[in-house]
């Protein structure tokens, strides 16, 4: 019987590897996919503005281009594009596993430590 609960809890624990793994897949999909069409959104929008609108309206390329207009999209949406990257890279500079764990031990501590008070 303890085989065949082993054999179930091995299959188990391959299946939950295998749906993390997919699912870490396709958070790295979904980021690139998001930065292929951040890349190609704002290449449309920054050449529109410079060379349709400005350019034609008298300025000089260069006038046209150091605008606010031109960058805003690029800076806005790209902060969404690096909180995206850091979710899917599982990059987090502030609470890393180590933080998490340096947390549980103080928190353990201090419940030992208020234990003590009573004994």
């Amino acid at each position: 019987m303890e085989i065949i609960n082993s054999v179930m809890e091995i299959k188990n624990s391959e299946k939950l590897k295998y749906k993390r793994a997919e699912k870490k897949v396709k958070a790295l999909k979904g980021f690139y996919v998001h930065f292929g069409i951040y890349i190609l959104i704002n290449l449309f929008i920054s050449i529109n503005k410079v060379i349709v609108y400005h350019y034609d309206n008298g300025q000089s390329w260069i006038e046209a281009f150091w605008q606010f207009e031109t960058f805003s999209v690029w800076i806005f949406w790209g902060i969404g594009i690096v909180f995206h990257a850091a979710k899917a890279f599982d990059f987090n500079p502030f609470f890393s596993k180590n933080w998490e764990k340096r947390q549980i031990e103080k928190y353990i501590n201090e419940d030992k430590d208020g234990f003590k008070k009573f004994k």
